[in-house]
């Protein structure tokens, strides 16, 4: 280990919070104005520890009789030594404060590729996940207003959404602060406003789609879609985070996202004896939106029998003689 020697301050999670340079040894440290490394830390004494190269050569930390004296690692509890060895990447704690030093020539690991999109963070991604929340809001507000115009309604949907909004993407930009260095917020902005309008956005096409075409399985099975929209909101606010662990965050949201749905055909199962979300299509448009071609009486009747010989097999009654 040659010199210079670089001290730094580590927070909780490794990341390095300051870095100080010293020429030469011993490295004095401690509260005292004297030392070469002055700490802000009131647990620490004055003259708390000195950095100096021990009789085979190697650096070494030592305790200069203090009260709270040195803990090896970044662990709270009471493993008090005198003296720490110290490499490149040991850690030691006195007081409130972890240090580590590193040599002149410990090597750094090779530069990352930067697969950051820079150009979808700042303020304009931020503002337009804002505006899709608060639009998606007001837009199922509409949908489901069945009562007389209330101006305050949709005031408030809009503002709600919003909040929402602020509130999740604050939560994900302090652990892209914890995790990450930078908050981030405007892109975990834009990314709950592009999921909640995917969300909106399908079920509202689904609906159109099923009820024009007779695809019920489109209402039927619709939790699944948003079992996979909602792993993948995860999946970009993570990816967000961690951009070099991308490919494992994918498959650790796909595997969760199979596992939900698996859940929601299970609850389904026990709810209704069904697999699907609904028993039957739900979902009423106006007549124009129709584009498959009515049911005669005669194949609706043959389905009401075939329907009602599956429910009497399923009670355990005879079928009926004639089936009448």
């Amino acid at each position: 280990m040659n010199g210079p020697w670089t001290v730094e301050v580590l927070a909780r999670n490794g990341e390095v919070l300051h870095r100080h340079r010293a020429a030469s040894l011993p490295i004095r440290v401690g509260r005292a104005y004297d030392n070469d490394f002055i700490l802000d830390d009131e647990y620490a004494a004055a003259h708390h520890a000195v950095i100096e190269q021990g009789p085979d050569g190697a650096l070494v930390m030592r305790d200069l009789g203090t009260l709270n004296g040195l803990n090896p690692g970044m662990n709270r509890g009471r493993k008090r030594v005198q003296e720490v060895p110290l490499t490149g990447d040991t850690v030691v704690r006195m007081g409130h404060t972890s240090l580590r030093v590193r040599a002149a020539d410990f090597p750094v690991p090779a530069e990352l590729r930067d697969r950051t999109m820079h150009g979808w963070e700042g303020l304009l991604p931020g503002s337009v996940g804002v505006l899709l929340a608060g639009l998606v809001a007001l837009l199922v507000t509409w949908l489901a207003d069945a009562q007389p115009f209330e101006l305050l309604n949709y005031v408030l949907a809009p503002s709600a959404g919003i909040g929402a909004a602020l509130l999740w993407s604050s939560l994900w930009a302090f652990m892209n602060r914890l995790f990450g260095r930078y908050t981030r917020l405007g892109r975990h902005l834009f990314i709950f406003g592009c999921g909640m309008a995917v969300l909106v956005g399908f079920r509202l096409i689904a609906a159109v789609l099923a009820y024009a075409w007779s695809l019920e399985w489109l209402t039927r099975y619709g939790s699944h879609v948003a079992v996979a929209t909602v792993a993948g909101i995860i999946y970009f606010h993570l990816a967000t985070i961690k951009p070099p662990l991308r490919r494992r965050l994918r498959a650790v949201c796909a595997v969760a996202a199979v596992l939900a749905s698996g859940l929601v055909l299970i609850v389904n199962q026990q709810r209704h004896g069904r697999v699907a979300d609904e028993l039957y299509m739900s979902v009423l448009l106006p007549p124009e939106l129709r584009a498959s071609p009515d049911a005669t009486v005669a194949e609706y009747m043959s389905d009401v029998e075939a329907m009602r010989a599956q429910l009497e097999e399923e009670r355990g009654v005879p079928p009926a003689a004639g089936g009448n």
